[in-house]
Protein backbone atom coordinates (compact mmCIF):
# COMPACT_ATOMS: atom_id res chain seq x y z
CA UNK A 1 0.00 0.00 0.00
CA UNK A 2 2.88 2.37 0.76
CA UNK A 3 4.18 1.79 -2.77
CA UNK A 4 0.78 2.75 -4.19
CA UNK A 5 0.68 5.93 -2.12
CA UNK A 6 4.13 6.89 -3.38
CA UNK A 7 2.90 6.31 -6.92
CA UNK A 8 -0.10 8.55 -6.20
CA UNK A 9 2.25 11.24 -4.87
CA UNK A 10 4.34 11.03 -8.03
CA UNK A 11 1.20 11.54 -10.12
CA UNK A 12 0.35 14.65 -8.12
CA UNK A 13 3.91 15.98 -8.32
CA UNK A 14 3.73 15.59 -12.09
CA UNK A 15 0.29 17.26 -12.15
CA UNK A 16 1.49 20.30 -10.22
CA UNK A 17 4.72 20.62 -12.20
CA UNK A 18 3.00 20.27 -15.57
CA UNK A 19 0.25 22.73 -14.68
CA UNK A 20 2.69 25.34 -13.39
CA UNK A 21 4.62 25.20 -16.66
CA UNK A 22 1.37 25.22 -18.63
CA UNK A 23 0.08 28.20 -16.66
CA UNK A 24 3.25 30.25 -17.22
CA UNK A 25 3.36 29.45 -20.95
CA UNK A 26 -0.36 30.11 -21.44
CA UNK A 27 -0.38 33.43 -19.61
CA UNK A 28 2.82 34.66 -21.29
CA UNK A 29 1.78 33.69 -24.83
CA UNK A 30 -1.79 34.76 -24.14
CA UNK A 31 -0.56 38.19 -23.13
CA UNK A 32 1.65 38.49 -26.20
CA UNK A 33 -1.23 37.49 -28.50
CA UNK A 34 -3.88 39.42 -26.51
CA UNK A 35 -5.79 36.14 -26.21
CA UNK A 36 -8.21 36.15 -23.28
CA UNK A 37 -9.04 32.49 -23.90
CA UNK A 38 -5.40 31.47 -23.59
CA UNK A 39 -4.85 33.57 -20.46
CA UNK A 40 -7.99 32.02 -18.96
CA UNK A 41 -6.64 28.57 -19.76
CA UNK A 42 -3.49 29.46 -17.85
CA UNK A 43 -5.53 30.56 -14.84
CA UNK A 44 -7.32 27.21 -14.95
CA UNK A 45 -3.91 25.52 -14.76
CA UNK A 46 -3.19 27.50 -11.58
CA UNK A 47 -6.41 26.18 -10.03
CA UNK A 48 -5.35 22.66 -11.05
CA UNK A 49 -2.02 23.21 -9.32
CA UNK A 50 -3.73 24.27 -6.09
CA UNK A 51 -5.89 21.16 -6.16
CA UNK A 52 -2.81 19.02 -6.72
CA UNK A 53 -1.04 20.62 -3.75
CA UNK A 54 -3.98 19.75 -1.50
CA UNK A 55 -3.82 16.12 -2.63
CA UNK A 56 -0.07 16.02 -2.02
CA UNK A 57 -0.69 17.26 1.53
CA UNK A 58 -3.44 14.69 2.05
CA UNK A 59 -1.39 11.75 0.73
CA UNK A 60 1.53 12.69 2.98
CA UNK A 61 -0.75 12.20 6.00
CA UNK A 62 -1.21 8.50 5.25
CA UNK A 63 0.14 6.39 8.11
CA UNK A 64 0.89 9.42 10.28
CA UNK A 65 -2.50 9.71 11.98
CA UNK A 66 -5.46 7.68 13.17
CA UNK A 67 -8.09 6.38 10.74
CA UNK A 68 -10.62 8.94 12.04
CA UNK A 69 -8.21 11.84 11.56
CA UNK A 70 -7.25 10.58 8.12
CA UNK A 71 -10.93 10.45 7.11
CA UNK A 72 -11.34 14.02 8.37
CA UNK A 73 -8.41 15.14 6.22
CA UNK A 74 -9.89 13.25 3.28
CA UNK A 75 -13.19 15.09 3.69
CA UNK A 76 -11.50 18.49 3.80
CA UNK A 77 -9.46 17.66 0.70
CA UNK A 78 -12.59 16.60 -1.18
CA UNK A 79 -14.40 19.80 -0.24
CA UNK A 80 -11.47 21.91 -1.39
CA UNK A 81 -11.46 20.08 -4.74
CA UNK A 82 -15.21 20.74 -5.01
CA UNK A 83 -14.68 24.45 -4.29
CA UNK A 84 -12.05 24.68 -7.03
CA UNK A 85 -14.63 23.26 -9.44
CA UNK A 86 -17.09 26.01 -8.47
CA UNK A 87 -14.45 28.76 -8.64
CA UNK A 88 -13.40 27.61 -12.09
CA UNK A 89 -17.05 27.43 -13.21
CA UNK A 90 -17.67 31.03 -12.12
CA UNK A 91 -14.60 32.24 -13.99
CA UNK A 92 -15.44 30.37 -17.20
CA UNK A 93 -19.05 31.59 -17.03
CA UNK A 94 -17.95 35.20 -16.57
CA UNK A 95 -15.46 35.05 -19.44
CA UNK A 96 -17.89 33.28 -21.78
CA UNK A 97 -20.71 35.79 -21.22
CA UNK A 98 -18.31 38.72 -21.45
CA UNK A 99 -16.96 37.50 -24.78
CA UNK A 100 -20.46 37.15 -26.19
CA UNK A 101 -21.54 40.60 -25.02
CA UNK A 102 -18.37 42.46 -26.00
CA UNK A 103 -17.87 40.38 -29.16
CA UNK A 104 -14.24 39.63 -28.28
CA UNK A 105 -12.66 37.43 -30.94
CA UNK A 106 -10.07 34.89 -29.64
CA UNK A 107 -6.62 35.09 -31.21
CA UNK A 108 -5.71 31.71 -32.82
CA UNK A 109 -2.05 31.83 -31.82
CA UNK A 110 0.12 28.86 -32.77
CA UNK A 111 1.62 28.54 -29.24
CA UNK A 112 -1.92 28.37 -27.83
CA UNK A 113 -2.87 25.61 -30.23
CA UNK A 114 0.26 23.65 -29.31
CA UNK A 115 -0.37 24.06 -25.56
CA UNK A 116 -4.01 22.99 -25.88
CA UNK A 117 -3.08 19.99 -28.03
CA UNK A 118 -0.50 18.80 -25.50
CA UNK A 119 -3.06 19.14 -22.72
CA UNK A 120 -5.57 17.11 -24.71
CA UNK A 121 -3.04 14.30 -24.92
CA UNK A 122 -1.62 14.41 -21.39
CA UNK A 123 -4.64 15.20 -19.21
CA UNK A 124 -6.93 12.26 -20.13
CA UNK A 125 -4.07 9.80 -19.59
CA UNK A 126 -3.23 11.42 -16.24
CA UNK A 127 -6.88 11.42 -15.15
CA UNK A 128 -7.27 7.73 -15.99
CA UNK A 129 -4.15 6.85 -13.99
CA UNK A 130 -5.43 8.85 -11.00
CA UNK A 131 -8.87 7.23 -11.09
CA UNK A 132 -7.41 3.74 -11.29
CA UNK A 133 -4.94 4.36 -8.46
CA UNK A 134 -7.44 6.28 -6.35
CA UNK A 135 -9.82 3.32 -6.41
CA UNK A 136 -7.03 0.91 -5.50
CA UNK A 137 -5.98 2.87 -2.41
CA UNK A 138 -9.56 3.91 -1.55
CA UNK A 139 -8.94 7.65 -1.93
CA UNK A 140 -12.09 9.46 -3.01
CA UNK A 141 -10.15 12.73 -3.00
CA UNK A 142 -7.70 11.42 -5.60
CA UNK A 143 -10.60 10.26 -7.78
CA UNK A 144 -12.24 13.69 -7.39
CA UNK A 145 -8.99 15.38 -8.38
CA UNK A 146 -8.86 13.14 -11.45
CA UNK A 147 -12.22 14.55 -12.52
CA UNK A 148 -10.79 18.05 -12.33
CA UNK A 149 -7.84 16.91 -14.41
CA UNK A 150 -10.36 15.63 -16.95
CA UNK A 151 -12.10 19.01 -16.82
CA UNK A 152 -8.82 20.57 -17.92
CA UNK A 153 -8.92 18.35 -21.01
CA UNK A 154 -12.44 19.63 -21.74
CA UNK A 155 -11.15 23.19 -21.48
CA UNK A 156 -8.34 22.29 -23.87
CA UNK A 157 -10.87 20.97 -26.37
CA UNK A 158 -12.93 24.14 -25.98
CA UNK A 159 -9.87 26.29 -26.57
CA UNK A 160 -8.96 24.37 -29.74
CA UNK A 161 -12.54 24.33 -30.99
CA UNK A 162 -13.03 28.03 -30.36
CA UNK A 163 -9.74 29.11 -31.93
CA UNK A 164 -10.10 26.67 -34.82
CA UNK A 165 -13.68 27.57 -35.68
CA UNK A 166 -12.84 31.26 -35.61
CA UNK A 167 -9.62 30.84 -37.61
CA UNK A 168 -11.09 28.52 -40.26
CA UNK A 169 -14.70 29.67 -40.50
CA UNK A 170 -14.87 33.04 -38.75
CA UNK A 171 -17.24 31.58 -36.14
CA UNK A 172 -15.81 33.41 -33.11
CA UNK A 173 -18.87 32.59 -30.96
CA UNK A 174 -17.76 28.94 -30.75
CA UNK A 175 -15.29 29.67 -27.93
CA UNK A 176 -17.74 31.24 -25.44
CA UNK A 177 -20.56 28.83 -26.37
CA UNK A 178 -18.40 25.79 -25.65
CA UNK A 179 -17.34 27.53 -22.45
CA UNK A 180 -20.95 27.51 -21.26
CA UNK A 181 -21.13 23.75 -21.80
CA UNK A 182 -18.00 23.35 -19.69
CA UNK A 183 -19.57 25.45 -16.93
CA UNK A 184 -22.43 22.94 -16.65
CA UNK A 185 -19.89 20.09 -16.45
CA UNK A 186 -17.86 21.79 -13.74
CA UNK A 187 -20.89 22.62 -11.59
CA UNK A 188 -22.20 19.06 -11.83
CA UNK A 189 -18.87 17.50 -10.89
CA UNK A 190 -18.27 19.98 -8.08
CA UNK A 191 -21.70 19.27 -6.60
CA UNK A 192 -21.13 15.52 -6.74
CA UNK A 193 -17.76 15.79 -4.99
CA UNK A 194 -19.20 18.09 -2.30
CA UNK A 195 -22.08 15.71 -1.66
CA UNK A 196 -19.68 12.77 -1.39
CA UNK A 197 -17.66 14.67 1.22
CA UNK A 198 -20.87 15.40 3.14
CA UNK A 199 -21.87 11.75 3.11
CA UNK A 200 -18.47 10.75 4.50
CA UNK A 201 -18.90 13.38 7.22
CA UNK A 202 -22.30 11.95 8.21
CA UNK A 203 -20.85 8.44 8.41
CA UNK A 204 -18.03 9.72 10.62
CA UNK A 205 -20.52 11.48 12.91
CA UNK A 206 -22.59 8.31 13.28
CA UNK A 207 -19.49 6.31 14.21
CA UNK A 208 -18.60 8.94 16.82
Amino acid sequence: MDRLYKKALNLEYFTVGYNVLEAVASIVFGGIASSIALVGFGLDSIVESLSGLVLIWRLHQHGNMSEEDEERVEKRAMRFVAITFFVLAVYVLFESVRKLILREVPDPSLPGIVIATLSLIVMPLLARAKIRLGRRIGSAALVADAKETLACAFLSAALLLGLGANYLFGFWQADPLVGLVIVAFLVREGREVWEEAGEEGECEARRG
